[in-house]
């Protein structure tokens, strides 16, 4: 049984209910909001392990929830729940810093499945990972990007293990469907999901220089899927070397 703790953020009562059942029986200590105002305060209070939040609520909205909770705990693992078909409002999330998304209806087990996913990625040992990009340092550890003393960025636990991936396969191009396995967690087989490239992307736009200089960070191989660019270094390589796992 897991001690994690839990935010749900859903007004719809049916949806709610059924969400926190399954994540209770399952042994998550799970707390609820039915807008967005009263899921707000909850997932900023302390020891919150994870959100799952739906876009649209009253009071406040998604969006607005998830901005605020990136200002205050910018690595709190947060998996937004989206109608089918709302693929904008999804890619606005992954932009907006969420971890994962879960498109309704979803069954038990693939929301169960999707919450451990993201939970273990959050919970992985922490490994001394440093790189360079043109006049930046890129630390893992802190998921932060310095530019300079003034211009710094943040990565979240999803971008820098998917930086950490590509760096530990720099010599080659890994499959979208290795990313998810990997980073995820889930199996691919038969799913279709946009995941990767919308991560790919936010990551793209948080590696630019600021100053304006090209450098190439993620390079897209047709058919075969993403490798690390010849701009992005690590510091120590031997801290990158390829497993076979």
């Amino acid at each position: 049984m897991t001690s994690a703790r839990l935010v749900v953020i859903e007004d719809e009562p049916a949806i709610r209910r059924g969400v926190v059942d399954a994540l209770s029986a399952t042994g998550y200590d799970v707390s609820e909001a039915a807008d967005g105002e009263a899921g707000l305060k909850k997932a900023l209070a302390a020891d919150v392990d994870l959100v799952l939040l739906d876009l649209m609520l009253p009071k406040r909205d998604g969006f607005s929830v998830l901005n605020e909770i990136r200002k205050s705990k910018p690595t709190l693992p947060v998996i937004i729940l989206t109608a089918r078909g709302s693929e904008d409002d999804r890619v606005r999330g992954l932009k907006m810093g969420a971890d994962d998304y879960v498109v309704k209806p979803f069954s038990a087990r693939e929301l169960l499945a999707r919450v451990e996913a993201v939970l273990r990625r959050s919970n992985r040992p922490v490994e001394t990972c440093t790189a360079r990009l043109g006049r930046a340092t890129i630390d893992l550890n802190r998921r932060e990007i310095v530019w300079s003393e003034e211009e710094r960025g943040e990565l979240s636990e999803t971008e820098s293990s998917i930086l950490l991936f590509l760096l530990q396969h720099r010599h080659r191009a890994v499959s979208r469907d290795e990313i998810l396995t990997h980073i995820w967690g889930i199996e691919t087989t038969g799913l279709e999901t946009r995941t990767v490239d919308m991560h790919i992307a936010r990551l793209r736009t948080k590696l630019r220089d600021p100053n304006g200089e090209a450098l190439e960070a993620i390079l897209t191989v047709r058919s075969h899927g993403y490798m690390a660019g010849p701009d992005l270094v690590p510091i120590d390589a031997d801290q990158y070397e390829e497993s076979s796992a």
